[in-house]
């Protein structure tokens, strides 16, 4: 299959929502967050959820698919920063190879706190991470079974504390694309992507599959993958979305210009 046919995701439940059941003339590749900025690079793929830091990296190649993103407003529930003592206690912390806006946005919020630990790359394991530092940085899925095993040592919702601090949804990862992309295909997949979404949020039964097939990859009760998908993580870009990415941009990864978007005829 052409690398045209074939669609990026995330390897973690955030997406589910999108692609599953996705029409079959898509091939998927799954990833973690910052493998797929290569993938998309390399064109191994037409386009794919990237780290939205990863976009301001490589913005002079790429576009934006209009409509669609990895967003929370408030609690975000799967960015979390763990740790046995206070945020401000915290010597050093793990930071996770697999996402490079969650780790942006950790540094990003501890500067507006006078704070200044050391940071330390590392797997996402919690265990691992904590063995070796005061603080742990971890990202999707596993975030969501550590805080199910480990509710006491959560210290910080990323998601939570961006809103707090700046009255706007956050912008983990965007649908991008290569801008020497063949953009009528490019386009039917964007259709595609966004009217799976809307089938998600319109059609009960298609949405109780989906989170019937999330809980059970996760080993968690319908009722926690419900407030997920329904309370903290969404996959639609809206106005206020985009203030708050354009913001993030300039903010935080220090891009002067605005972000290119996929044009429709």
């Amino acid at each position: 299959m052409s690398w045209q046919n074939v669609l990026g995701r995330v390897a973690f439940s955030n997406c589910d929502p999108i692609f599953t059941s996705l029409d079959k003339k898509w091939e998927i590749l799954p990833a973690p967050p910052s493998w797929l900025t290569g993938h998309l690079l390399r064109k191994d793929c037409l386009c794919a959820p990237i780290p939205t830091a990863d976009y301001a990296k490589h913005s002079q190649e790429l576009l934006l698919l209009p409509d669609l993103a990895i967003v929370s407003n408030g609690e975000v529930g799967s960015v979390l920063l763990f740790g046995s003592r206070p945020i401000e206690d915290m010597r050093d912390i793990a930071l996770p190879s697999d996402s490079s806006t969650s780790v942006a946005l950790m540094k990003w919020i501890l500067s507006k706190r006078d704070l200044d630990p050391k940071f330390y790359d590392s797997g996402p394991d919690i265990n691992h991470m904590l063995s070796k530092c005061d603080g742990a940085l971890l990202i999707g899925d596993r975030a969501l079974v550590a805080a199910r095993e480990n509710p006491e040592l959560i210290r910080l919702d990323l998601g939570a504390e961006w809103t707090k601090l700046t009255n706007l949804p956050m912008v983990f990862g965007v649908f991008a694309a290569r801008k020497d992309s063949p953009l009528e295909i490019l386009a039917m997949a964007q259709r595609d992507m966004v009217n799976q979404y809307k089938k998600f949020k319109k059609d009960e039964k298609y949405r109780n599959d989906v989170i019937s097939k999330s809980s059970d990859k996760l080993g968690f009760e319908g009722e926690r993958i419900t407030e997920y998908f329904v309370e903290e993580v969404s996959n639609l870009l809206d106005n206020d979305g985009i203030k708050g990415l354009e913001l993030f941009l300039s903010e935080v990864c220090g891009l002067s210009t605005s972000p290119t978007w996929l044009m429709f005829d």
